[in-house]
């Protein structure tokens, strides 16, 4: 049952990469999220390249994963606006919008991104 849910989520992954695209103007903000730790990059598809990212790895706080994903999106947005970057496009990467990945996408909005 395991393999089904994460097929199921590479199939909504892969059609939404089908209509998001990040571009030099407006990059792609892409997130991923595993069991105990949550990643945000910010991702220029033109030309290929990770342009800023942030994780949850490095963090020595001890709090909840809905609140630590809030600060990884405040340390994402800080790190973007210091490269020149205020518009994003999201891609939650076939997540529902719901718990750490509504959470992270909320702390880069109070951060300053805008998507």
């Amino acid at each position: 049952m395991a393999f089904e849910k994460n097929i199921r989520r590479i199939k909504i992954r892969r059609r939404i990469r089908g209509s998001i695209s990040g571009t030099e103007t407006k990059p792609r903000l892409s997130v991923f999220r595993s069991n105990k730790q949550i990643y945000a990059q910010i991702i220029d598809d033109v030309n290929g390249k990770t342009i800023v990212a942030a994780s949850s790895a490095k963090l020595a706080e001890k709090v909840t994963k809905v609140e630590t994903a809030a600060i990884v999106g405040k340390m994402i947005a800080e790190k973007a606006l210091s490269a020149g970057i205020k518009q994003v496009v999201f891609d939650r990467s076939g997540y529902l919008y719901h718990g750490r990945i509504k959470s992270l996408a909320e702390g880069a909005r109070e951060g300053g991104l805008i998507f």
